[in-house]
């Protein structure tokens, strides 16, 4: 293969930028770059990105070679850019920056105190890098397709690659020297360095000719003001779980993001990169630490933000007069709700209030104080009844959110972890879900399985919406402004209606109270219910999707961008529904207290109405609440309250006192530790408190000592368990 024209290439990218144009509506030429390149003359613009498809219309091979090699074609297309500005500059430059004047002098004393025929000596030329004030990108063709992080290989060194994964880490943007300006103690010569890897080795001596000649040994110190720095961020990226094959763990990779692609991309986000893959070259001590191995790295051209689950870019776009009709026509409410999770059957409740939590109430901040807008859920129910299916299903509509479980999740993995910094060996935090989900969702599934040290970690999450953190001299608070929907299965693993709420929950009342609606799930026997469910659960395995209703659902995407467009209103509670309200509260405590009820109404059930009633209002688009809305609002906390009355219509059967009684002693025994046995006095004293004569008492233990359940010794003092 004959070598390449490097020079005839340049000239090729010039005419490229000179002349590529498309035609507007009305067939008026538009010079794309040419525009580009006289908003980079006058400043108004750091970034060039060259979009390969432009260049794939003129000229395919040219395509070809940039992706074959890139670094070198960034390169000529700089140098292109570098030369024809000049010609698209219009109006003088007034100098931005210090290192605008430092080169406007340095220029200026050149001309003036120089021999016209006098050549410059090559070493103290100006390098290109210190001059260009602007910066030359690709945007990968789109017959290009995007790899997989594990499909990156040796073959793609210095190549155009597109990845796609999930953002791990962000390191802080630091300014990285990319020029580095001496000046000689001796003769006053400045000596320019350019700086390509990530580490160099400073200049000590200077090579101007007057030092050489007379070997005055002149030492060099580095200039700060005259050196050019570029801003620069790592970024690791991590494959999606459905990209890896069986029995692996997930891959990561370095991304280097400089100048305009800092501060695109933050922890959590799903993106794809485009950029080129090279080496990193390591020197000195850490090259003998890393031997004959190379470390890769992926210098970031472009950077673009995902969505979840389809491969598309994230919608941003208005919606359309259709699309509005389409979603806010008869019943919408009703409609909206169906869309969640079509393929599960029912709960038609609970999807409604999922729906809210997705849209969220509006936050209110008076004077320093902070009141949440996020609405946080608990689902609670019997095993089987598809929690985790909504659960996972609002992870993936949600445009951010976190999913994990109870179980495999500690509390630093929830909240933040200190660790150290790879590059600058600092200690530094790492956000954990919570934090991750910041904005967002965090869903929690098997949250009664959780550790309850580590549920502490959510309690200050949900109400105050911070994590406030004092590790390893790190004193912060980090924002965690984050709906949480937990699910839960009852202590018992189904809901006992034996036993009461309180023991059925088992989760301690501060936690209870902070969430606005706690739905209990039960899995009751009912033939007409079970037949429906049973037809519905076997269509959707035969054919992959939900049963033909009455209307179709709407698609997760237009949904993504209607529930963002929701969010953007801050509708307000009026004065006259504010009176309804504190009425409507004042009953509901009445009421509890009447009825005994075991879930807590507190202030914070008045604030979940008013939360609840602004995300109705959200949904509807106003921006004012109505009545209705907090209508809804009481009648969701309603039926959620109702889900939690055991069901009174069967009447269980009464409890014989004996077998109070043993449950009584056997409660105490438990507590006892590992030694099953029970003092007399203290059961007897018990048993008392509850309401039972001593003969009662007696009766039932000689009962089970019948029943070889436990022994009584002789003096009739102790009660040991079999």
């Amino acid at each position: 293969m004959a070598p390449k024209d490097y020079t005839a290439e340049k000239e090729k990218c010039k005419r490229l930028l000179q002349e590529f144009y498309s035609e507007d509506d009305s067939g008026k030429k538009m010079f794309k770059y040419g525009a580009q390149l006289v908003s980079l003359a006058h400043r108004e613009q750091v970034a060039l990105v060259v979009d390969l498809d432009d260049v794939a219309e003129e000229d395919p091979e040219l395509v070809e070679s940039v992706c074959e090699n890139t670094k070198r074609y960034t390169g000529l297309f700089a140098d292109a850019v570098h030369e024809l500005l000049p010609e698209y500059r219009e109006r003088e430059v007034v100098a931005k920056d210090a290192l605008d004047v430092y080169i406007e002098h340095r220029l200026m004393m050149e001309a003036r105190g120089r021999d016209p025929a006098d050549a410059r000596d090559f070493r103290n030329q100006y390098p290109s890098e210190l001059m260009r004030r602007f910066e030359v990108y690709f945007r990968p063709p789109s017959t290009l397709k995007p790899k997989v992080v594990r499909d990156v290989k040796a073959d793609n060194i210095g190549k155009l690659v597109t990845v796609r994964g999930i953002v791990t880490r962000a390191t802080e943007v630091k300014p990285m020297m990319a020029v580095a300006t001496y000046t000689c103690d001796q003769c006053g010569a400045e000596t320019y360095q350019p700086i390509a890897s990530p580490s160099f080795m400073p200049l000590i001596m200077c090579p101007s000719q007057e030092c050489v000649t007379n070997k005055s040994g002149g030492r060099l110190y580095l200039q700060t003001r005259g050196s050019k720095f570029v801003k620069f961020q790592e970024l690791r990226i991590q494959e999606h779980s459905d990209q890896v094959p069986v029995g692996n763990i997930p891959r990561s990779m370095t991304v280097f993001a400089r100048g305009e692609n800092t501060r695109v991309a933050q922890p959590g986000d799903h993106v794809a990169v485009s950029g080129v893959f090279l080496p990193l070259l390591r020197s000195g001590f850490r090259q003998a630490v890393q031997g004959l191995l190379s470390e890769t790295y992926l210098e970031a051209h472009s950077i673009t933000l995902m969505n979840k689950t389809e491969d598309d870019e994230l919608g941003t776009e208005d919606l359309s007069e259709e699309e509005l009709r389409q979603i806010t026509e008869e019943d919408f409410y009703e409609k909206l709700a169906g869309s969640i999770a079509p393929e599960i059957y029912g709960h038609e409740d609970v999807k409604k209030a999922l729906l809210l939590l997705l849209v969220g109430g509006v936050e209110q901040a008076p004077r320093g104080m902070k009141i949440r807008g996020n609405i946080n859920i608990c689902l609670m129910g019997d095993p089987g009844v598809a929690k985790s299916q909504l659960l996972s299903y609002i992870d993936r509509l949600a445009p951010r959110s976190q999913y994990t479980t109870g179980r495999g999740s500690s509390g630093v993995g929830l909240t933040a972890a200190v660790m150290r910094d790879p590059v600058t060996g600092e200690m530094t935090l790492e956000g954990g879900a919570l934090v991750l989900a910041d904005l967002g969702v965090c869903c929690i599934d098997e949250f009664d399985k959780m550790a309850d040290a580590d549920r502490t970690a959510i309690h200050e999450v949900m109400e105050q919406q911070t994590i406030s953190i004092a590790k390893a001299g790190i004193m912060t608070s980090l924002n965690a402004r984050c709906s949480i929907l937990a699910a839960a299965n009852p202590a018992y693993g189904r809901y006992n209606p034996r036993k009461s709420i309180e023991q059925n929950i088992q989760l301690p009342a501060a936690l209870l109270s902070r969430f606005d609606l706690l739905w209990l799930i039960q899995d009751k026997p009912d033939t007409d219910n079970d037949l429906r469910l049973a037809q519905h659960i076997t269509y959707v395995h035969q054919h992959s999707k939900q049963p033909p209703t009455h209307f179709t659902p709407i698609d997760m995407k237009l949904m993504r961008r209607y529930l963002t467009k929701c969010k953007k209103r801050q509708p307000v509670v009026p004065e006259p529904l504010a009176d309804y309200i504190t009425a409507a509260y004042v009953e509901m405590r009445k009421e509890a207290r009447v009825s005994k009820d075991t879930t807590f109404t507190s202030a914070r059930t008045l604030l979940s109405i008013l939360r609840l009633s602004t995300a109705l209002a959200r949904l509807r688009m106003v921006d004012v609440v109505e009545k209705e809305d907090v209508n809804e609002a009481m009648r969701l906390m309603e039926m959620s309250k109702d889900s939690l009355q055991a069901d009174k219509s069967n009447t269980t059967r009464t409890q014989r006192p004996a077998d109070v009684i043993f449950s009584l002693v056997r409660e105490l025994a438990g507590e006892s530790g590992k030694v099953k046995a029970v003092r007399m006095a203290e059961a007897e004293q018990k048993c008392v408190s509850r309401g039972f004569t001593p003969a009662q008492f007696q009766a039932a233990l000689d009962e089970y000592e019948e029943l070889n359940v436990w022994q009584i010794n002789q003096g009739r003092t102790r009660v040991t368990f079999i």
